[in-house]
């Protein structure tokens, strides 16, 4: 998917006006003639002159706003790419009342299931894949991943 300049450059021009905005309300340091304002400040004026650059010439470039890809028009790409969209969306939602554990395996098993992996090893692999990246980053990393069900199993 190609999008316009002129899009992206509008996006950067919001973008810049909303920090623009937000940064008012930081407060002033006493005795100094900047503040915690200057450098997001500088940040979005840059991206301010950058937005209004690629606007204009994605004006000049008189393209289309949103182009499509090829990949985007075949719909078992399309639907693979949502089926990732919505696990990431699931994986979200589920992750602290179901736990890291359940959740992830359900995640990786939609996905190998919607990409036509047989059952037994889809499960397999999926269960294996969850307590493998469980254990990477809970206890080598010690990253806080949530128990949910799995409360009372903790180890």
């Amino acid at each position: 998917m190609k999008i316009s300049d002129s899009v992206i450059g509008v996006f950067l021009v919001a973008l810049a006006i909303a920090i623009l905005i937000h940064i008012q309300s930081y407060p002033l340091i006493p005795g100094q003639n900047y503040g915690p304002a200057l450098f997001p400040g500088v940040i979005a004026v840059g991206l301010l002159g950058c937005g209004v650059l690629l606007f204009i010439r994605g004006l000049r470039a008189r393209l289309p706003l949103v182009e499509l890809s090829a990949w985007m028009r075949n719909p078992v790409t399309l639907t693979n790419f949502l089926a990732v969209c919505a696990v990431l969306v699931f994986y979200v939602v589920a992750a602290d009342p179901l736990g890291f554990l359940p959740t992830a395996a359900l995640c990786l098993l939609g996905l190998f299931l919607k990409l036509k992996v047989r059952v037994v090893p889809a499960i397999v692999v999926a269960v294996s894949a969850a307590l493998m990246i469980h254990f990477l980053f809970y206890k080598l990393l010690r990253v806080p991943l949530p128990w949910g069900v799995l409360e009372r199993f903790a180890w």
